[in-house]
């Protein structure tokens, strides 16, 4: 059997075929999936999901993937999956806003994940997908992996507790390391361009009040996710995102351009605030330039799209 610190223990090598379980299995997990299972070694790891939706099971193993039911939310739910994956990828959100009550800031499906992941042997590899949205508002700076977290949001806030339950797990045994993910865009994505917001008009800012936006092709964040699997150093923190330096409003007039639609008008941040909903205000009000050397150095990730022109092009 198995030992209690490794999930293959001693068995023969013909038996040791790595297990993968992605929980939150959306667009990014999809392309996790088939990146596993048609590119180099494909067929040489079991790909498991969890799923809280008996209708999307068909639609997984149509995939190649094995469902597994549980819900984040339901933490008796999650037992079964201790010692059932060699390697865990972490892509689901936090709740909502309002679900937490006076426990706003926390992600209880984190840690209850950790929690159920500890009943038994350990998986080799956790990895964790955050938001660079933790960092807060840095006043347009270039943001290496080392600068203090200061969440301006609640969602943010969410993140950074999601993220020190994983690195807690770390502590266990796991080789945790975690991703900090910008916007994630891809022609093939649903809302995954900024096409549906040009048709809408929905104005950006001036550029004496516009801020740095950042990007990641969801295909560059799935290899990732899978070179963080077994590369990563444990406790480690990666910026994940491409070369691109724009601010929010270029990165819309370039998108207008390639589409062949017209330039959203620029307003004041003044004129936003009385135009745009919070959720779009908040992004607004945020500026950083991601350092992704650590990723490139260390993941020794090639990115297929350096660049969000290359990117909505392909």
């Amino acid at each position: 059997m198995p030992s209690n610190q490794n999930p293959l223990g001693a068995l023969p090598a013909r038996f040791r075929r790595e297990r993968l379980l992605i929980v939150g299995c959306g667009d990014v997990g999809q392309r996790v999936a088939r990146q596993l299972h048609t590119g180099p070694g494909a067929g040489r790891m079991q790909v498991l999901a969890l799923t809280s939706s008996p209708e999307r099971t068909a639609a997984l193993r149509a995939q190649g993937i094995r469902p597994l039911r549980g819900n984040l939310d339901d933490p008796a739910t999650l037992r079964r999956l201790s010692g059932i994956a060699t390697r865990v990828l972490h892509l689901a959100p936090p709740p909502g806003e309002g679900a937490g009550g006076q426990g706003w800031w926390r992600d209880p499906r984190t840690v209850a994940l950790a929690r159920a992941l500890r009943l038994r042997s350990l998986p080799v590899s956790l990895v964790y997908a955050s938001t660079t949205g933790v960092y807060g508002d840095c006043g347009g700076a270039l943001v290496p992996e080392t600068r203090a977290v200061a969440p301006g949001t609640p969602r943010a806030q969410r993140r950074v507790n999601a993220e020190r339950a994983v690195r807690h797990l770390g502590r266990a045994g796991v080789r945790a390391s975690v991703l900090r993910i910008p916007g994630i865009y891809a022609p093939n994505r649903e809302g995954g361009t900024p096409e549906a917001r040009l048709r809408r008009g929905t104005p950006v800012l001036v550029p004496e009040d516009d801020v740095f936006t950042n990007h990641i092709h969801a295909d560059d964040l799935a290899r990732a996710c899978l070179a963080a699997l077994w590369r990563a150093r444990p406790q480690r923190i990666y910026n994940v995102s491409d070369q691109t330096e724009l601010k929010m409003g270029d990165y819309f007039d370039l998108a207008a351009d390639l589409y062949g639609l017209p330039r959203p008008a620029r307003v004041p941040r003044s004129a936003a605030q009385e135009q745009l909903s919070v959720m779009l205000l908040s992004f607004m009000s945020e500026s950083r330039r991601l350092d992704n050397r650590r990723m490139l150095k260390e993941l020794g990730l090639v990115l297929r799209y350096p660049t969000v022109e290359q990117g909505l092009r392909a």
